[in-house]
């Protein structure tokens, strides 16, 4: 008999962000035409994402977000509120596969650190209505502040002094979330799928830099900001290969990757795309050594509305537990639904049903909570 998951992640579980909706559409443009002033904009936020808790919580899912409903980027609005970063318009966006995202960036003017976040309220809010669900806070991984940003001439002479003050900072952050009553909370990072990729090394750490140098820093500061987490706050992080108006950015399997993502992270569990075949077979599970590591498979594509065949994920869940036990195996689509304001080409309605897909995978195979 397969043991319950009771505490995250769920058996069916899902990364966070979701479609905005029409009336945050319209609120958020409303804002910055400047017809209506912040605490009216927050207003609406609250409304909105009352209205699609609820819906989580009839689609079955044990944790609950607030959708990033109050964010523009799913990386970019969290980092650029740490003390030592700015945020600029670039010359050009992030480019995906036939699209190209907003020019927005962010670079390092001076020493790194956390003290006063908006974010913090906005988790505040989404535990007050998160009754008995889990209330899930999702913010990018300390890698993603190297991995998108430049760094001003005068900010800092080492690496080491840098990764240092990153990892003191998120430790502060991940404090911060749980004396608010966070247990759950996820680091979502794209950067490991771009040393899956074997064609950008040069192009996106430079020439001369060895990405296994990179990769062991990356690793390092995530083990030392999530060090002194406490017993019962569950860290897992989110590992995806781009997502914008349903684009992709990365393609390659996770060998590249597989003993530092599996051996090497001091997370809870991790949520792998693995709805296309971009993200190449099950083979690097083989590196998990820890019965306590679950495994989220992202076999669901948030992509696109179609619904996959629920016997063809059973069979690839079967697949997975050739390397992994089955009972460290979860189930969610491979990557938000909104991970830009923009969200993916997709209805709510398909969304939701989604969602409910996952759900129902989940208790065939697992059982129903």
């Amino acid at each position: 008999m397969s043991i319950t998951s009771t505490k995250p992640p769920f058996r069916a579980d899902h990364v966070g962000s979701l479609l905005r909706t029409e009336p945050i559409k319209d609120a958020r443009e409303r804002f910055e035409n400047g017809d209506i002033d912040k605490q009216a904009l927050r207003d609406i936020e609250d409304q909105e994402i009352t209205k699609i808790v609820e819906k989580q919580k009839e689609a079955g899912i044990p944790a609950v977000t607030d959708g990033e409903f109050r964010r523009g980027w799913w990386h970019y609005d969290f980092l650029a509120e740490l003390d030592g970063v700015e945020e600029y318009e670039a010359e050009s966006g992030i480019p995906f596969k036939g699209v190209e995202t907003k020019a927005r960036a962010i670079r390092i003017v001076g020493n790194i650190d956390f003290n006063e976040h908006s974010m913090i309220d906005d988790f505040r809010f989404l535990k007050s209505i998160a009754g008995d669900h889990e209330a899930k806070m999702t913010i990018p991984s300390p890698s993603m502040l190297h991995f998108r940003t430049e760094f001003a001439e005068s900010a800092y002479e080492d690496l080491a002094s840098f990764f240092h003050d990153l990892a003191q900072a998120y430790k502060k952050a991940i404090q911060a979330f749980y004396d608010e009553g966070c247990r759950y909370l996820q680091l979502d990072d794209t950067s490991w799928s771009h040393f899956c990729s074997e064609n950008h090394d040069a192009e996106i750490f430079g020439e001369g830099v060895d990405p296994e140098d990179i990769k062991s820093w990356y690793a390092k500061t995530i083990n030392d900001a999530i060090a002194d987490r406490p017993d019962d706050m569950t860290i897992t992080m989110h590992i995806c290969r781009g997502n914008f108006r349903s684009a992709w950015i990365e393609s390659g399997g996770y060998e590249r990757v597989a003993e530092t993502i599996f051996q090497k992270l001091n997370v809870d569990g991790l949520f792998l795309e693995y709805d296309t075949d971009r993200a190449g077979g099950f083979e690097p599970l083989r590196f998990v050594n820890r019965s306590d590591l679950y495994i989220v498979l992202g076999l669901v594509t948030s992509k696109f509305g179609e619904l996959e065949d629920p016997e063809d994920v059973k069979k690839r869940i079967d697949e997975a537990a050739e390397y992994v036990n089955r009972d460290q195996l979860c189930l969610s689509p491979q990557c938000g639904f909104a991970s830009t304001e923009e969200g993916n080409i997709l209805s709510e309605e398909e969304q939701w049903e989604k969602l409910r897909h996952v759900k129902r995978i989940a208790d065939d195979v697992w059982g129903s909570k």
